[in-house]
């Protein structure tokens, strides 16, 4: 599957005005929800182009996998494969005893709209906030369009890309915590 999305980095007012203009124009809230990301890092993670994710979500967990393609657009894609994963714990040995050490861990606050196809997402995380709106490129240029929203920054980085740069260091594992 292949993930097409766009970031923006927020200030508190554009936030403010995201969050106020997202059911003017039709957005359904469909949740809110704490994560903390678990990002591990292996021989074959090296290139730093793709990456190998632990996602808690209250009781819940995924195992992502994402390689970003090339691209110099604000609006990036990549591979995405995920699984639902029962017992994290028990994927956390398999993941160490396969060679993969945890690199990073980043926390979130996430709130998930609906518009039409496209998803968009307000994040909050230690070092910031963001929107992300997913779905084909026309839907976000059409979501991008009715919120009408004037001066916000596409954001090119990932999280961890985000998380490295201005989390802190720990033993070896860098982490972006509340």
């Amino acid at each position: 599957m292949i993930e097409v999305e766009k970031k923006f980095r927020l200030t508190k007012r554009q936030r403010d005005a995201v969050l106020k203009r997202l059911p003017e124009v039709g957005a359904s809230l469909q949740g809110e929800e704490f994560e903390e990301n678990t990002l591990y890092d292996g021989e074959v993670l090296k290139s730093g182009t793709c990456v190998l994710r632990l996602r808690r979500v209250g009781s819940n967990a995924t195992l992502t996998y994402k390689k970003r393609l090339p691209s110099s657009s604000a609006i990036k894609q990549q591979r995405e494969e995920e699984t639902a994963i029962a017992d994290p714990e028990a994927m956390e040995a398999i993941l160490e005893a396969l060679g993969f050490t945890p690199a990073l861990v980043y926390e979130k606050r996430r709130q998930t709209w609906r518009l039409g196809k496209a998803e968009i997402v307000i994040d909050v995380l230690p070092f910031g906030l963001f929107m992300e709106i997913e779905g084909r490129a026309n839907e976000i240029k059409a979501v991008e369009r009715k919120l009408g929203l004037k001066g916000l920054r596409a954001e090119h980085a990932t999280y961890p890309q985000l998380t490295k740069k201005h989390g802190k260091a720990f033993d070896g594992l860098i982490e972006a915590r509340f």
